[in-house]
């Protein structure tokens, strides 16, 4: 398996659990400090490399009205100040062609977001920037369906790919996780992160709704993907989830996070000295 490097991180089989967390949309540049620098002192004193996710814009709400973030110009600016002050390598994700040039001086990584997993022009022109790319498996894709967007990324030279599993739709509203995905991506040659988090929206319920999303089930799918081999843990996470304007209802709680990445971590450590004894 290729490992991939994130600033100074490594990511892959033979490399620690990493995690990627934060709020899933940017609100203000206190929230995002304030949530930047408890996962940093967080992951600091659990040995876990962190990288800083938040969107600057998610453009797949249900919604027109619904909040779509403060956009690329002034959401960059944060994640900067975020990235300056705390050290901490960035990723957000990007939706249109004409944002990754400004989008890649700032970014440490540039997501692909699941439904735009297969947008050639979008994969092309990330992958020119020569930046580590995450993209998301769509819900519509079976897991070695994700070779295409691999083969797309690979003919810009670049080879700094992470593959994410967020659930696949065998509901009309609801996501499922098969745990297969993990080792099946892996076997492409990159590594694998789970998002455990949007796997638990339950869609076509507002995100703020109680009823949007199902947490409760975010500490199943995470031990179950750490046992699975995942490289890395996708966690969505806010200082007050019910003040979120974004995935209120499926995001984990701050305060909730360290007995979640205490398992995470020692679970990971097991699987990973079983597999070099193979």
């Amino acid at each position: 398996m290729k490992t991939v490097y994130v600033d100074t991180i490594p990511i892959g089989k033979e490399h620690p659990l990493v995690l990627i967390s934060g709020p899933c949309v940017i609100e203000t540049e206190e929230i995002a400090l304030k949530t930047a620098e408890s996962l940093k002192i967080l992951c600091e004193d659990l040995g876990i490399p962190l990288i800083y996710k938040s969107s600057y814009e998610k453009d797949n709400r249900s919604t027109a009205e619904n909040y779509r973030g403060p956009g690329l110009e002034r959401g960059l600016r944060i994640l900067e100040k975020v990235k300056m002050t705390l050290g901490l390598p960035i990723l957000s994700d990007v939706h249109r062609e004409t944002d990754i040039s400004p989008a890649a001086e700032i970014l440490d990584v540039i997501q692909i977001p699941a439904f735009l997993c297969q947008q050639t022009s979008l994969l092309i022109a990330a992958g020119k920037t020569g930046k580590p790319i995450n993209v998301k498996k769509g819900q519509f894709l079976a897991p070695d369906g994700m070779k295409s967007p691999i083969q797309k990324l690979l003919s810009t030279g670049n080879d700094q790919i992470l593959l994410t599993e967020r659930g696949t739709c065998f509901g009309y509203y609801q996501l499922v996780a098969d745990m297969r995905a993990i080792p099946i991506m892996q076997s492409l040659g990159y590594p694998v992160v789970f998002d455990a988090t949007h796997i638990v929206r339950i869609y076509g319920i507002p995100s703020k709704d109680p009823g949007g999303g199902q947490p409760v089930f975010v500490p199943t799918l995470v031990r179950a993907a750490v046992a699975a081999g995942c490289d890395a843990l996708f966690i969505e996470t806010h200082p007050c989830v019910e003040e979120a304007l974004c995935d209120a209802s499926s995001m984990i709680p701050l305060e909730h996070l360290r007995p979640l990445l205490q398992e995470a971590k020692a679970l990971s450590e097991l699987v990973r000295s079983w597999d070099q004894t193979k």
